[in-house]
């Protein structure tokens, strides 16, 4: 491959070079990716270029910026595009190259009073986040990250650039909100924010016996929240510490008055830093790792939060987990969705993380298995891991549509995403 380094301004990495091994590391250093080769691209007109060469050659091209959430990539061309990361934002519209991350856009939008539908780690990055639908902080409010798409820029399978919007390519630009990103390589989005002049948010802590109270009050406040309040509970286990259980809560606005107080009254709380915050310092409320950390991680999507739930959860300690968490969803996120993502019926999501060690996988089937007669099976994409398949996403219609758009778009297989959806039954 050393051809195609002579076709690109970036760098090129193959398998014997020094730093090959830290180039191919994603974000989750838990995931080998045995790749052929990795591409540094330095802008669009390297992964034009690089789509171009595997085109021409019969190979295949997987690309990350951040590789939060990647699984196993072998034998490909790996498309580092961390470098774009410029962000421009005018006239309430962001622009941001596919290696941008949404720190960058709060810190950027937060001062003018906008915000973008960022999830829970400033570190994300927002091209890959937003092509599978971008579940975050503020979709009840807003809807998925995905919804507010106005255009992206591309590379598509024959290496040609091109501009997608509604009205250029209506069938490509249905999928790249939320179908993942199988269908054409994004150099650059462009997405409408949002209007959030304050933001109120943080923490509550108490120690692990206090959890089923904690739980009935999460309950009650969501079971009549504004779509302006979103809050998540969870349980924390961190390995020689006592256990813990939590409630991270946004507000979108000065302060939610009564609507927390349900909490307030829990004796015993060790924590508290709920305050008016900055948008960029919307990460330092679940304050999850940002450098890169090996674990493991599973998602269900609940179908209610009853007592027979609240059972499971509370059952037994979560060890060797390090977190489960229950997110509230509903609000915008039930209203349809002009895009591939499609709409989100259930009101709550399970969310599992842990360490890259034996007995992890063993615990969250446990507990996924106990929560089936409550979760629907469908999993949101951003959300898939390991064996996952894209298919748990997506509708039966959907992803027919979707299969239908990579065979016509990409017949020969040039692009692939973490969870490819041409062929997965």
């Amino acid at each position: 491959m050393n051809e195609l380094k002579n076709l690109i301004k970036g760098r090129l990495w193959l398998p014997e070079d020094p730093g090959f091994d830290e180039a191919r590391t994603p974000w989750n250093l838990s995931v080998e990716q045995p790749v052929a080769a990795v591409v540094e691209a330095a802008g669009a007109d390297d992964v034009a270029a690089t789509v171009g060469y595997a085109a021409l050659h019969g190979l295949t091209v997987t690309a990350q910026a951040s590789g939060h959430g990647a699984v196993a990539a072998q034998d490909v061309i790996l498309l580092r595009t961390h470098l774009m990361n410029d962000v421009e934002i005018t006239g309430g519209v962001a622009r941001a190259g596919a290696g941008a991350r949404w720190g960058q856009v709060l810190s950027a939008a937060g001062p003018l009073g906008l915000t973008g539908i960022a999830g829970s780690s400033p570190v994300v990055s927002v091209t890959g986040y937003t092509l599978g639908g971008g579940l975050g902080w503020f979709s009840r409010k807003y809807g998925l990250a995905s919804e507010h798409v106005l255009a992206a820029d591309v590379v598509d399978a024959a290496g040609a650039p091109r501009r997608v919007t509604a009205e250029s390519d209506p069938e490509l630009f249905w999928a790249l909100r939320g179908g993942g990103g199988d269908f054409a390589v994004v150099t650059r989005l462009e997405f409408a924010l949002q209007p959030a002049p304050t933001l109120y948010g943080g923490r509550m802590t108490w120690p692990a016996e206090r959890a089923a109270e904690v739980l009935a009050a999460f309950r009650e406040v969501t079971a009549g929240a504004p779509d302006e309040l979103t809050c998540w509970f969870g349980l924390l286990k961190f390995p020689g510490a006592p256990g813990l259980v939590t409630v991270d809560c946004t507000y979108l606005g000065a302060h939610p008055g009564e609507l927390l107080r349900p909490f307030d009254a829990i004796g015993g709380a060790i924590g508290d830093t709920r305050t008016v915050l900055p948008f960029a310092d919307l990460g330092t409320i679940c304050d999850e790792p940002t450098d890169p950390t090996p674990s493991a991680g599973r998602a269900e999507l609940l179908t209610g939060l009853d007592d027979a739930v609240a059972a499971v959860l509370l059952g037994e300690s979560i060890e060797p987990l390090f977190s489960v968490q229950v997110r509230h969803l509903g609000g915008a996120l039930t209203r349809p969705s002009g895009g591939a993502a499609g709409s989100v019926a259930e009101p709550y999501l399970v969310y599992m993380v842990g360490p890259a060690a034996p007995g992890t996988a063993e615990r969250m089937d446990l507990l996924s298995k106990a929560l089936m007669p409550h979760t629907s099976g469908r999993k949101p994409y951003t959300m898939l891991h390991g064996d996952d398949r894209a298919a748990a996403a997506f509708d039966a219609e959907t992803l027919a549509r979707l299969r239908d758009l990579k065979r016509a778009r990409d017949p020969h297989g040039v692009i692939r995403a973490n969870y490819p959806v041409l062929g997965t039954a």
